[in-house]
């Protein structure tokens, strides 16, 4: 084997620091254009400067199933959920809306979705993969958006007639 030169080595660390400083500028450059992006949303206040947070906004409690955007979206939550227990052991949710408690509380059932494991196989309860709801279901807010929306309904968009 031939062995490099003390120079041909020399050249070869000083070009390992150029490429490790043009990456350290890459990442201050990069860092500086996210800051401005991210800035935008916190209003007036410095990244580096903790803000009072915004007051809560209130949580629709009208009962009201609301209209789904798109074929097969998880139902929202039209009630509050406030201290509402989801954990290994309980599931709050369950006391109105398992299989066996839906005469008494007059709340939809859990779809039978629910109640198939990831083979397709139906189950006597709710699949463990199912159980934390909070994964999927939403509860709604009264509040503005953060920032416009384009969203379009996918009924909406049916409507649309193509261009000739």
């Amino acid at each position: 084997m031939r062995r490099k030169s003390r120079e041909g080595m020399k050249g070869d660390v000083m070009m390992k620091k150029l490429f490790i400083a043009i990456g350290i500028l890459g990442v201050m450059t990069i860092s500086v254009h996210a800051e401005d992006i991210i800035a935008t949303y916190r209003g007036e206040a410095a990244l580096n400067v903790e803000d009072n947070p915004p007051v809560m906004s209130k949580v629709v409690n009208k009962d009201l199933k609301l209209k789904r955007n798109y074929p097969m979206q998880p139902p929202t939550i039209p009630h509050k959920i406030d201290n509402y227990q989801v954990d290994l052991r309980t599931n709050k949710c369950l006391s109105c809306h398992s299989r066996k408690r839906v005469e008494d509380s007059q709340a939809p059932m859990v779809s039978v979705t629910h109640f198939m494991d990831r083979d397709g196989n139906f189950l006597a309860d709710v699949s463990p993969r199912r159980y934390f709801c909070n994964q999927c279901h939403v509860i709604q807010t009264e509040a503005k958006p953060l920032i416009s929306n384009t969203f379009k309904d996918v009924d909406d968009l049916l409507k649309v007639k193509p261009k000739k």
